[in-house]
């Protein structure tokens, strides 16, 4: 099964690809049927499915109810994304993270301060623009899944 397709131009590659592929092989497939074999791999039950549903995935490397990991001021962390907001035509991203354990981002022995939600902007990778003093990035964070919710 595909699992990195998420746009329907490239499902379209996928299903060019299947074409010659089965051409290789000898076989001719329309480009309807090698659509419909896309669909079947990505799991929907027709192209027109798969298309729609393609079709309204935004382009954004996170999206709300996203499970996430990374660093928070140096701490390892997973939670799940609550919101997203595009900024600069998708350059960067306001982002707000529910972290599953609360995270202590004070290095002092003596001092804690637990955050357990966050604001960040962050860059399409994923990396925050603010760093400590030391230059290391506030957050970083990447997809752990993409379930629905």
């Amino acid at each position: 099964m595909t699992t990195s397709i998420t746009t329907r131009d490239q499902a379209k590659a996928r299903a060019r690809e299947i074409r010659a592929e089965a051409a290789a092989a000898g076989t001719t497939l329309s480009h309807s049927a090698a659509l419909e074999r896309v669909a079947a791999e990505l799991g929907y039950r027709d192209w027109n499915t798969a298309s729609a549903r393609l079709a309204n995935t935004p382009e954004i490397p996170l999206q709300v109810g996203d499970r996430v990991g990374g660093t928070y001021l140096k701490q390892p962390f997973e939670g799940r994304v609550l919101s997203v907001r595009e900024l600069n035509a998708g350059a960067a991203f306001e982002i707000t993270l529910e972290f599953d354990e609360p995270v202590d981002v004070v290095e002092f022995e003596s001092f804690s301060a637990f955050r357990h939600r966050v604001n960040a902007t962050v860059s399409a990778g994923g990396v925050s623009y603010s760093k400590t003093s030391d230059g290391v990035p506030h957050l970083v964070v990447e997809r752990l899944s993409g379930d629905i919710i």
